[in-house]
């Protein structure tokens, strides 16, 4: 409490949400790909990683499982956490993540996502593609996206 009369402690709550980066690493002969989403509400040029917010009771590791096979019908492997960053929405927590793909089969699983695309590191280096619009270079996606071109 900031009235200093009262003296009352409170502990602000935190949700948490998750944000990764799917990779492929060459599965079914292609080169390395990431797979990116199109949300409904976004310019229609431009594709981000995957995110959801953590269930009660679930592992941060099994909420970027979860939200994978949800709106991309993948299953995944090596979940590795990266960083993370405030969110905007309130009391929110993003944490970014890389993760491997077990297939290269994605089918867009719910109504969140508008389109789903595997992109090659070139494609995303370059903008190309028909990618118009990548996340905001001050964003926890573009960086994951930006370490994932330096890596190759």
């Amino acid at each position: 409490c900031t009235d200093d009369a009262c003296a009352r402690e409170t502990y602000p709550r935190t949700d948490p949400a998750v944000i990764m980066l799917v990779t492929d690493d060459g599965i079914g002969g292609h080169g390395p790909r990431c797979l990116l989403g199109r949300h409904h509400r976004w310019n229609f040029a431009m594709y981000s990683t995957l995110a959801g917010f953590v269930e009660p009771g679930e592992s941060l590791e099994q909420a970027v499982a979860r939200e994978v096979m949800e709106e991309a019908g993948v299953p995944i492997t090596n979940i590795r956490y990266h960083s993370s960053q405030p969110w905007p929405f309130p009391s929110s927590l993003m944490l970014g993540y890389f993760a491997d793909a077990l297939s290269d089969d994605y089918a867009k699983c719910d109504d969140e996502l508008e389109d789903l695309q595997w992109f090659t590191r070139a494609e995303l280096a370059d903008g190309g593609a028909g990618i118009a619009q990548r996340p905001r270079s001050d964003s926890i996606a573009r960086r994951l996206i930006d370490e994932w071109i330096r890596q190759g």
